[in-house]
């Protein structure tokens, strides 16, 4: 069984991995750091790689664990274990725990499709005196590899006094944004775009 334990911890550990990318800035914001946000963007390439490993490790699992192969039962290692640690025992080698550990893996490869939830998503009301104020400018950013990426550029951005609209794009790896220029300025959103993390690269205006 403990075989089976190595291709749990295997599978949690390449479902995590293959979203750290995404994990982390959220963790960023919840803690607070958001400068750490793209530590872990240069994994974003392999992620398609480590979710086939955690798949295939997974299965590889469910398959040992609905056909097992025939061994000699010895009785005389667990009679010697206390009754907690035996219960303990049996149900990490149960398919419950296999089940469990199987939800988890997906919830973690899924992250980046819903971790957006966890920006809030503030309504503010903008008062723009002069049409004439409004600027729209293109910010070129490097370090962006999923929607959390998006979101975490967005919720900084927002920050600012005078931001009309924000959209930041990880495809295109820009974000383009709409703001009062008597507010805030190129300047003041650049900085708040490096503060993710995620680097401005270039800045044009729409």
């Amino acid at each position: 069984m403990n075989h089976e334990n190595k291709l749990i911890g295997a599978s949690l550990f390449t479902a995590i991995t293959a979203s750290l990318c995404c994990i982390t800035p959220v963790l960023a914001l919840i803690a607070g750091t958001s400068g750490v946000a793209s530590a872990f963007a240069w994994i974003d390439p392999f992620r398609p790689y480590l979710i086939g490993m955690t798949v295939l490790v997974l299965g590889f699992a469910w398959y040992q664990k609905l056909n097992p192969q025939k061994e000699i039962d010895c009785e005389c290692e667990s009679d010697d274990l206390p009754a907690g640690k035996a219960g303990k025992s049996k149900f990490i080698q149960s398919k419950t725990f296999l089940g469990i550990v199987t939800v988890f893996a997906f919830v973690m490869m899924a992250f980046p499709y819903y971790s957006g939830i966890f920006y809030t998503n503030a309504e503010r009301q903008i008062i723009v005196v002069d049409k004439a104020n409004l600027k729209t400018t293109e910010f070129k950013i490097s370090g962006m590899t999923c929607a959390s990426c998006e979101a975490h550029v967005n919720h900084e951005v927002n920050k600012l006094d005078g931001i009309v609209n924000s959209k930041a794009s990880f495809e295109i790896g820009n974000a383009i944004i709409e703001f009062d220029n008597t507010k805030t300025n190129e300047k003041e959103i650049e900085k708040a775009i490096n503060s993710t993390g995620y680097k401005v690269t270039d800045i044009k205006e729409k």
